[in-house]
């Protein structure tokens, strides 16, 4: 595995000049090869190879009096710049031939200096080092103070230095690290995710949900209307875009941490953990889009995955089509409905279910059946293949989206939602 350690550093003034010369400089090789890129395809000119076009855009444009500054910096962030422009395209172009999961993406666009992240790469020919009373050297920028959160597991074989929204600068270092399987704790359990507890577990433990945007509405509103109020271009509207930019940090720091706690305490608890795969994307189109994003929920399932990867667990995920609140977990039955305002229901076999902790214990039972028969797709309901849409076999063009709505302060449940 090759996770990204992150640690915040702390250069001096002095030293910030040097990094704000790297983001610019890697800005422009990107958008120097971009356009050139841009201009051989429209005037029908041979295809510009990686290796011309890093002669023409590094090597031949530091020679030029309008680039000469490109040799300020590491010749490595200007390489890095330029792979990450390679890799934009071919994801684009995998994306239109179909051999890339996901949604389509559109071709790379010109980065702004004035976007509000910046980031700049370095890989072992930069010849970075930690030095030995902890800080970290990078060519060109000299040695640098780290806020060592915790131990480094292995030597990184790069560092990304990156400069958020809220001015902080971090370093993301890349490391090898091994599989370290935890004791075997024989428990497993199935995970339901929804809006009124963030997670409820097969075993019966409800999770509630920290809301940390909502509770942070009132000063984000407060400090947005200030900012609105300030002229554009002006410092002080700089300075209070940085006051909002800076209580936004605070709010993805909170749910970061507590999506972190909370999967290690349900990896090293639990030897398996079944999860259900929700439609975030869609569900972030409904009136409820404000809360589904306060959650984070793919950030929760993606970091359980990857430490049950670490930690030798078993992570399986159920399909979001699954009906885990309709299914009685007791006899097999499927009710007709499941509005999402009723919690609880009886089944005609005379169980009666909490509907959240009884569609965490379908998740648990689909997700043994997903692992035992080797992860193949969950059955579709009578036992029969569903067959596919027109829209899916390309005979009609899918419908249009719908608009996108700010979540109302009441927030009344939608129609149909996975979340439930």
């Amino acid at each position: 595995m090759q996770p990204r350690c992150s640690y915040r550093i702390d250069p001096t003034p002095a030293q910030r000049i040097a990094p704000a010369k790297a983001f610019g400089c890697a800005r422009v090789v990107f958008n120097d090869a971009l356009a050139l890129r841009n201009q051989a395809h429209q005037n029908g000119e041979p295809f510009i190879t990686d290796t011309d076009l890093s002669v023409r855009v590094i090597t031949a444009a530091k020679k030029t009096p309008e680039r000469a500054w490109l040799a300020e910096v590491s010749a490595v962030v200007l390489q890095q710049a330029l792979a990450d422009w390679t890799t934009a395209f071919r994801n684009f172009f995998d994306s239109l031939a179909g051999r890339r999961k996901g949604p389509k993406l559109g071709p790379p666009r010109f980065r702004s200096r004035k976007d509000t992240r910046q980031a700049i790469r370095f890989t072992k020919d930069a010849r970075f080092a930690i030095t030995p009373g902890g800080r970290l050297r990078l060519p060109k920028i000299r040695d640098v103070a780290v806020r060592w959160s915790r131990n480094l597991p292995a030597e990184p074989s790069s560092v990304t230095v990156i400069k958020d929204a809220a001015g902080r600068y971090f370093a993301s270092l890349v490391v090898e690290v091994k599989s370290e399987p935890l004791p075997d704790t024989g428990g497993e359990v199935g995970i339901d995710l929804g809006l009124g507890h963030f997670a409820v577990l097969s075993d019966g433990r409800k999770i509630d949900s920290p809301r940390f945007l909502r509770r942070a509405e009132k000063k984000l509103k407060r400090l947005n209307k200030a900012l609105s109020r300030k002229e554009k271009g002006s410092a002080n509207r700089a300075k209070a875009r940085l006051k909002v930019a800076r209580q936004h940090a605070k709010v993805a720091d909170a749910r970061r941490e507590f999506h972190h706690q909370l999967s290690t305490e349900i990896i090293r608890e639990n030897q398996a953990v079944y999860v259900e795969d929700l439609a975030v994307k869609g569900l972030a189109r409904t009136r409820q889009a404000r809360s589904v994003h306060d959650a984070g929920w793919s950030a929760f399932t993606d970091m359980l995955e990857y430490k049950a990867k670490r930690y030798g667990r078993t992570f399986a995920r159920v399909d979001r089509f699954f009906p885990s609140s309709k299914l009685c977990s007791v006899c097999g039955a499927v009710a007709d409905s499941m509005p999402l305002r009723v919690r609880e229901w009886a089944c005609p076999c005379g169980a009666v279910h909490d509907r959240d902790i009884n569609a965490a214990i379908n998740v648990r039972n689909e997700g043994r059946r997903i692992v035992a028969a080797g992860r193949k797709p969950a059955p579709e309901m009578g036992g029969k293949r569903r067959r596919k849409t027109p829209v899916e076999t390309g005979k009609t063009k899918p419908p249009a989206r719908p608009r996108r709505r700010k979540g109302a302060v009441g927030e009344a449940g939608s129609h149909g939602s996975a979340a439930a």
